[in-house]
């Protein structure tokens, strides 16, 4: 099996698992273990907080360990935390399946950014953005199916059969990466302490400038993006009167726009400079932004639905884009650090954003809360606007170590 097949393979099975426990979860919690609103919130929460404690590590690690051998480490995670579900579940006990989650998504992050960081290893650099893009789309598809196996499981089964499923996922998952050749650790002659070297790759990170411009342009777009996650219930069946069909109808929309975008990024990559794809993503947002603030009352279902595709359109196009730039522009040791520094920038606003969502739409308004939004997305645009990126005319050249 070629490496990066075996990446793929991996990615599919890997998204596959995270993506049926996220949607196995409250339905295990709900209806075996007749959990309410109070403890549901707090096993989501444990499974998100795995997002801020374990990706500054797992990304030192990724820059000092075999990253195959990291990969392995991620993926039994993923492996035991479905078997640990499984047996809370079994015994009614709901702490035990809150730590299930904890364990199964501090996987996922491992597993995540440790492929991240080996992927400019496993391809030429060309082919980075041909191959990011395969790798989103897999993540897209299996996300878009996930819960809709997750419901049929749960009505049919029982909810715990999704956790099963997820631990084939990680078993498949497994076997693709120990498919995958042997390859040394990284060494130096001083390594620093792991504080040390979370620090250094923080400080590549912010005096990169175009580095920075994709960091600050992913946390305004986070932070509108779970705003409007926040408010979109009720902005659904309270304000565009929707029901509950044609609510989820329209938010499936954004994965259609995840899975188009990841389809089509390969071909924009040949044909447009970076500087135009890194301004649509965002940009595109807020075209979304404004179908929401326009949506008519009572009538407002394909405004809707051609926002949510959007949001997933134009920032999968982005996504994968500055996926690539990143890797180009961030020498090999060090990509475990730079991407873990980004990715914990982008989870720690998230929250912000949904609860600045749902507190301006509860005190101001439904319609106060999506200009926030507007102006979030439109902030996430002019930073690239405003920095080098907007004169990226060509990928980089990938760095020496």
């Amino acid at each position: 099996m070629k490496p990066f097949t075996a990446l793929l393979g991996a990615a599919a099975g890997t998204h596959a698992a995270d993506q049926l426990a996220l949607a196995t979860l409250p339905l295990t919690a709900t209806l075996v273990l007749g959990a309410g609103p109070d403890i549901l919130g707090l096993l989501v929460a444990a499974q998100s907080a795995a997002w801020l404690l374990v990706t500054l590590p797992a990304g030192a690690w990724a820059d000092r360990m075999s990253r195959r051998t990291l990969l392995i480490i991620g993926l039994a995670l993923g492996l035991a935390a479905s078997v640990v579900a499984v047996i809370a579940a079994a015994a009614g006990i709901t702490g035990l399946l809150g730590i299930a989650a904890f364990i199964g998504a501090s996987g996922t992050v491992v597993y995540m950014l440790t492929s991240m960081s080996l992927l400019p290893s496993l391809v030429p650099a060309a082919d980075l953005p041909r191959s990011n893009a395969r790798l989103e789309l897999a993540r897209a598809i299996v996300s878009l199916a996930a819960p809709f196996v997750a419901g049929l499981l749960a009505q049919h089964l029982s909810p715990t059969w999704g956790y099963a499923l997820a631990a084939l996922g990680a078993a498949v998952a497994l076997a693709c990466i120990i498919a995958l050749p042997k390859a040394a650790a990284p060494t130096g002659d001083q390594r620093p302490s792991m504080a040390a070297a979370i620090q250094a790759g923080a400080r590549f990170v912010v005096r990169h400038e175009l580095l920075r411009g994709i960091s600050l342009c992913a946390i305004f777009w986070n932070f509108a993006f779970f705003a409007l996650l926040a408010v979109w219930a009720p902005l659904a069946l309270n304000l565009l009167k929707l029901d509950p069909a044609s609510m989820g109808l329209a938010q499936s929309a954004y994965g259609a726009g995840l899975i188009l975008g990841a389809l089509v990024a390969p071909i924009s990559s040949k044909r447009l400079p970076p500087l135009a794809t890194l301004i649509f993503g965002p940009a595109v947002s807020v075209i979304a932004a404004a179908l929401f603030l326009m949506a008519p009352s009572g009538n407002g279902f394909a405004f809707a639905a051609a926002g949510h595709f959007l949001v997933g359109f134009g920032p999968m196009l982005w996504l994968i884009c500055q996926t690539t730039v990143r890797q180009l522009v961030t020498p090999a040791p060090m990509l475990g650090r730079v991407n873990a520094t980004v990715q914990t920038a982008i989870y720690g606003v998230r929250p912000l954003g949904a609860l600045a969502g749902g507190m301006v739409a509860a005190h101001a308004g439904l319609q106060a809360a999506l200009l926030l939004i507007a102006v979030s997305f439109v902030l996430s645009t002019l930073v690239i606007v405003l920095s080098p990126l907007a004169r990226l005319r060509a990928l980089p050249q990938p760095v020496a170590a």
